[in-house]
């Protein structure tokens, strides 16, 4: 564990200054700045897409700045990988943990740097070198010996720590670390925070829950469209109000389609509980295509339900974590629900069957485009008429011919560039590829689509033309479930919108009714910096 604090805690222990970083048609970071003194919570804030994973991935050593200085104790540094990061004292503890289950905490914890003698681990030491670690932390009931597929959440995420302890760490960055975790977890984990910072050590806490921020934090910085939005403000004493204004206020750059007109709805308090009163701002003669009753998932979703009809789009807006995605799994069929039901077209569906729901009419763009929802390496009509394969069989003879003429169809009716069935997936673009996969439910004839994170990845022009055919498909009779990390977009597409926190829906309005401030109000409800 490193040694206690020094005098001077203002000087500070890293400082990044005007960091540019540029990908392929997009500027992720442009000109920001941020500075972590030692011994502090530096909290890191910002939407999704504001530049904070790539700002991190600078700080690891992941990606290599295109501007600016890095300067580490008041001397310039340039990480080249993860490793010089860790050499200097940078460890981070990424959202999504990279442990080997099968492996035991301790060899975890020396994973990468072993300890060694003759070719053969030295477990004994690494075993009471962990749980000196763990101790340190105030988690010496984990043994070290125990196999980390067996931890809770809780406990995988102290195993990163002491990983990132093992090295020595001066300045630790959690990248959402209470993402997956209970109360009681939560707790736990900030008493490790303040242990690790009372020892001296720096920590980056990037988080979307501003009650925490407000309980663990020090300062605070905040990042907008990979610009820096503030700096260094104090985290107990600046108002909700002036974050959230910080975190949003943005423009919106990106065309949505027009929504249909509808009448008047009640007021939002008065759809907090009643998906009917919400219903009534739908057009009245369509249909209702699903509802979902008192659906749970055990400790992710909870007692949920809604109905979306035909021709219209329901967003679902909430927090990374929050259940939106799981929502979407369970109604799919992805996952069985522990209790309630889902109903297309007024019958149930057979929970845990995505089978039966494609076969009832149900098609899922998954969150993961390239590894969920695409056989990457096959071509564009293939991925188009995967779902409908049965229908070019016949007599043991497979039409090629047809399927072919029916993925060039469907991807000229939904602009697929270029509309060549013959041509690899792989080599279109984000936009393009996901139009695919809006094309293989339209040729299955889906009644219902299930969209998540619809354009992540996807570049600024192609979202317009995605968004267009959102809509287009809307109004052809279509009922759309949408789940987007961007509030604008939600709130742009949507007819209706189902806020989402902590696996419950804790309010319901017409989409025009609701502001990005609103819903970040209504999500991180209870906090009060």
């Amino acid at each position: 564990m490193p040694s206690a604090p020094s005098a001077d805690r203002e000087a500070p222990l890293l400082a990044m200054r005007e960091i540019v970083k540029e990908f392929p048609g997009v500027r992720a970071l442009d000109g920001v700045s941020l500075e972590v003194r030692e011994a502090e919570v530096h909290c890191l804030l910002g939407q999704n897409g504001a530049g904070k994973s790539t700002l991190i991935k600078v700080l690891a050593g992941v990606h290599q700045p295109d501007e600016g200085v890095l300067l580490w104790r008041g001397e310039q540094v340039r990480p080249g990988n993860p490793t010089a990061a860790i050499r200097l004292g940078i460890s981070t503890v990424y959202q999504e943990l990279d442990l080997v289950e099968g492996l035991s905490v301790a060899e975890n914890v020396f994973l990468g740097h072993e300890r060694a003698r003759f070719g053969f681990t030295r477990r004994g030491e690494i075993n009471r070198a962990t749980a000196a670690l763990l101790h340190r932390l105030g988690h010496g009931s984990i043994a070290p010996t125990t196999p980390v597929g067996r931890l809770p959440a809780s406990g995988r995420q102290i195993v990163s720590m002491a990983r990132a302890l093992s090295h020595d760490a001066r300045l630790i960055v959690m990248d959402e670390p209470s993402a997956a975790l209970a109360h009681n977890e939560v707790e736990s984990l900030f008493r490790t925070v303040r242990e690790l910072t009372a020892a001296g050590v720096a920590v980056v806490y990037i988080s979307h829950r501003l009650d925490e921020i407000r309980e663990i934090g020090d300062r605070v910085t905040v990042l907008k469209d990979g610009r820096t939005a503030a700096a260094g403000l104090p985290a107990r004493g600046t108002p909700t109000q002036e974050i959230v204004a910080l975190m949003t206020g943005r423009r919106i750059e990106h065309a949505f389609p027009r929504r249909p007109s509808d009448e008047p709805a009640d007021n939002l308090a008065d759809n907090l509980a009643d998906d009917d009163a919400a219903a009534k701002t739908a057009p009245a003669a369509a249909p209702e295509i699903l509802r979902v009753e008192h659906l749970t998932l055990r400790g992710r979703v909870h007692d949920v339900s809604f109905s979306v009809q035909a021709g219209e789009i329901v967003g679902l807006a909430g927090l990374v974590g929050s259940g939106r995605s799981e929502i979407l799994s369970a109604v799919f069929g992805a996952v069985r629900p522990t209790s309630g039901r889902v109903l297309l077209d007024g019958a149930p569906v057979r929970p845990g069957s995505t089978h039966t729901a494609v076969r009832r009419g149900m098609g899922l763009a998954p969150e993961e485009r390239k590894s969920q929802g695409l056989l990457m390496l096959d071509s564009v009509g293939r991925n188009i008429t995967i779902a409908s394969l049965s229908r070019y069989a016949r007599l043991g003879w497979f039409d090629r011919r047809r399927e072919t003429e029916d993925a060039r169809r469907q991807a000229e009716a939904l602009d697929i560039r270029p509309a060549d069935p013959h041509r690899p997936i792989r080599t279109l673009s984000g936009g393009n590829q996901q139009k695919a996969v809006l094309a293989r439910w339209l040729l299955h004839g889906c009644r219902l689509l299930l969209l998540d994170e619809p354009t992540r990845g996807v570049d600024i022009g192609a979202r317009s033309e995605l968004y267009a055919q959102m809509r287009k498909l809307a109004d052809s009779g279509i009922a759309i479930l949408l789940v987007s990390s961007e509030i604008p977009e939600v709130l742009g597409l949507s007819d209706r919108v189902l806020v989402i926190r902590d696996g419950r829906v804790i309010a319901r309005a017409p989409a025009r009714e609701l502001d990005e401030h609103r819903v970040l109000d209504l999500v991180m409800e209870g906090s009060s910096l």
